[in-house]
């Protein structure tokens, strides 16, 4: 049994993890070694930095883990706000997790077509350079599908830091728009074929949740400590 205080610093470390392995799997990796359209220099950059590869995975299967626990403390934390708003948080939260992790195959499948095994011999160059993109391609298609529940799991999310009165409201509003984000970033790639979205629309959702993730390890909840099961 834990105070609501102490539940709050723990969910805030457990955001914290999730921020973390999720910035460095989803962006600083991919920046160092993938080069859109240029097949031949995205395999040399994996065949050469493979070690940073396969941390990259290993950091986009702890942030799935995390991400699992994540909203399980924030349910207990903010459950009584709205139990309903906080199942619903919990479900669009943890649909997604199964998704990132078996997303996490198609970049395991890179490593066995770089492994030099003696069948891949066959292949030309040309063949595995193509066939190493279509997995990369493959996995990033695999984030578009999983960006839509990140997405839907910050409006509930969004709407119970609003109404708690115990975390501030300005950043309960800044989750809920991350939500739209999301769903305008998804939408305007699947829907619309668009390659490039506005950096604008990802701004609340960053805010709102590197905010919430400070706010809940720093401060806590300002409220008396409530025992909770």
């Amino acid at each position: 049994m834990l105070s609501k205080n102490k539940l709050a610093r723990l969910s805030g470390l457990l955001y914290l993890i999730v921020v973390v392995t999720g910035i460095f799997s989803l962006m600083y990796v991919p920046s160092k070694l993938i080069v859109e359209n240029n097949a031949a220099t995205t395999v040399a950059n994996i065949i050469g930095s493979e070690f940073l590869f396969r941390l990259g995975i290993v950091s986009g299967l702890i942030e799935g883990v995390f991400f699992l626990l994540l909203p399980l403390a924030l349910y207990q934390l903010l459950k009584s706000v709205n139990k309903h708003y906080a199942l619903l948080m919990v479900a669009f939260a943890v649909i997604s997790v199964p998704i990132g992790i078996s997303n996490m195959f198609k970049l395991v499948d890179v490593l066995s077509l770089l492994s030099n095994t003696d069948y891949l011999k066959v292949i030309t160059v040309d063949q595995l350079h193509a066939q190493v993109m279509f997995f990369i391609n493959s996995y990033n298609n695999g984030n578009l599908i999983d960006e839509l529940f990140w997405g839907l799991w910050l409006f509930p999310f969004g709407y119970l830091v609003f109404k708690s009165e115990f975390l501030p409201r300005l950043l309960g509003v800044s989750l809920m728009l991350g939500c739209f984000g999301y769903l305008i970033d998804f939408c305007a790639k699947f829907l619309f074929a668009v390659t490039e979205v506005p950096d604008f629309i990802g701004w609340p959702a960053s805010f709102g949740e590197i905010g919430i993730c400070l706010w809940l390890l720093i401060v806590g909840v300002r409220e008396k400590q409530i025992t909770v099961s």
